[in-house]
C-alpha cells in the first residue's frame, strides 16, 4: 500500500467550504480513480491548516493520479489555499487498519482476495476500524 500526504495552510475561515468541496467534488473524483483506496482529511484545532492522506494499492496508480488531476484539484482549492501545498509520499510498511485488504464479495457471492473493499464511512459490521500505528518510508516530491 501506498500513501500520499498533502498539507497546507488555509485562509481565514476556509475550513468549512475546504470540507464540502473535499467531499462533495474532490472525493467522488478521488473514487473513480484506479487504485484509489481511501481518503483521510485533517485539521488544525483552529483551522488554519489542513493535511489529506490518500491512500493507494500501489505507488504508479497514486503517480498517475498525481499527474492527472492534483493540478485540477490544486485549482478546485485554490482560493482557499494560504500557501504552496507540501506533498509527502509514503510507503506504508505496517498497519492496523485491515479493512483496505479485505476480500470483496463478487456478484456470485464468492470473495475476490484481489480485490480491496472501499470503506470511506464508519466502520461497517465485519469491518475492523483503522487505528494507524504505521512506520513509513518517506519519499519527498520537488
Amino acid at each position: 500500500m501506498f500513501a500520499r500526504k498533502v498539507a497546507v495552510r488555509l485562509k481565514p475561515d476556509s475550513l468549512p467550504l475546504f470540507a464540502a468541496l473535499m467531499d462533495g467534488e474532490i472525493l467522488p473524483w478521488l473514487r473513480q480513480q484506479e487504485g484509489f483506496l481511501d481518503l483521510i482529511t485533517l485539521a488544525a484545532a483552529d483551522g488554519s491548516e489542513v493535511a489529506t492522506i490518500t491512500f493507494w494499492d500501489h505507488e504508479g496508480n497514486a503517480e498517475v493520479c498525481n499527474s492527472t488531476g492534483y493540478p485540477k484539484v490544486v485549482r478546485t482549492l485554490e482560493q482557499l489555499l494560504g500557501g504552496i501545498p507540501y506533498v509527502k509520499t509514503y510507503y506504508v510498511v505496517s498497519s492496523t487498519c485491515h479493512s483496505a485488504a479485505l476480500p470483496r464479495p463478487t456478484e456470485t457471492g464468492e470473495l475476490d482476495a484481489g480485490s480491496p473493499v472501499q470503506e470511506n464511512g464508519p466502520a461497517q459490521p465485519g469491518h475492523q476500524s483503522c487505528e494507524t500505528t504505521s512506520a513509513f518510508a518517506i519519499k519527498e516530491e520537488s
